[in-house]
């Protein structure tokens, strides 16, 4: 079975498709391609309230690209969401309209809520050690989700609009951060040590950059001294000494800033980072609503 996952985000276009093969009875998932386009809506709908004609284009070219490899790779399921974005957007749902007639893609606009469940689709923490407490972090463009995972279960979500496009343009307050502070202050507590699990591209380049093993965990003290480096370098400087596309070295200070802050703010001094995404969890979704269904 061939299924395929869309996520149109507030920085970039993803289009994920994975062949799901069964093996010993569990599903493995097998990854066939993974197309990105910097769209960059939120550069336009975060200090405008609207697509642009421009991005708007781009957006349409982009959706007759993902469904021609749909396509020529046989997809047999896909879902495609959108998020921030989108959904601050005062023309998304004309946009939409317009995706369906021009590509035939069904784009949703999902909310923040459930776009952090879908990271958590990807169940990584039921694999780790049962003695911690896990806080997923997803930060976007537009939008940063948390999903606090103890004992087995989600027992808290919340999404909020502090993403790196918004930072990028200064539309992050010192309300909107006061808001996160307290919501996890209030509700990230645990009485087991609580480790996070860090989504999203440019956590991955953190990552990849650290020269960290896969399967262990990065330190806050770690990101601190990226972030402190980052900040003192221009976007060019970050471009030329990191070898950095400019869509991602202009975001990725901040970035590092919002997971700083959430981790300091949660006494969490560990992250991990499987490389999840939200369009690894729209495969996971999918599959786990067909197999629901036989």
């Amino acid at each position: 079975m061939i299924i395929a996952a869309i996520d149109i985000g507030s920085n970039a276009a993803r289009l994920l498709i994975n062949e799901v093969k069964i093996n010993n009875k569990k599903p493995e998932f097998i990854k066939l391609n993974l197309l990105r386009i910097p769209l960059r809506l939120g550069m336009d709908v975060f200090t405008m309230g609207t697509i642009g004609e421009e991005r708007e284009k781009m957006v349409i070219d982009s959706m007759k690209i993902f469904s021609d490899l749909m396509k020529i790779y046989k997809v047999d399921h896909y879902r495609a969401c959108a998020t921030s974005a989108m959904r601050d957007a005062s023309n998304g749902n004309e946009i939409i309209k317009l995706v369906q007639e021009t590509s035939g893609i069904n784009i949703e606009i999902i909310s923040g809520d459930e776009e952090a469940t879908l990271v958590y689709e990807n169940h990584v923490a039921e694999g780790l050690d049962k003695e911690f407490a896990y806080l997923y972090i997803d930060v976007g463009g537009g939008s940063t989700e948390l999903t606090f995972y103890e004992n087995g279960k989600m027992v808290y979500e919340k999404s909020f609009n502090i993403g790196t496009i918004r930072l990028l343009n200064n539309l992050v307050s010192a309300e909107n951060w006061h808001e996160m502070k307290e919501e996890i202050k209030k509700n990230i507590v645990s009485k087991k040590p609580i480790v996070a699990i860090g989504s999203g591209g440019n956590i991955n380049k953190v990552f990849s950059m650290s020269k960290t093993k896969d399967g262990k965990p990065m330190t806050l003290s770690h990101l601190k001294k990226v972030y402190k480096e980052f900040n003192e370098l221009s976007v060019e400087e970050r471009m030329t000494k990191y070898t950095l596309r400019e869509d991602r070295a202009d975001v990725l200070v901040h970035a590092l800033r919002i997971f700083n802050n959430v981790m300091s703010w949660s006494d969490i001094n560990r992250i991990f980072v499987p490389k999840i995404s939200v369009a690894d969890g729209l495969i996971h979704n999918i599959y786990s609503k067909l197999h629901e269904k036989k």
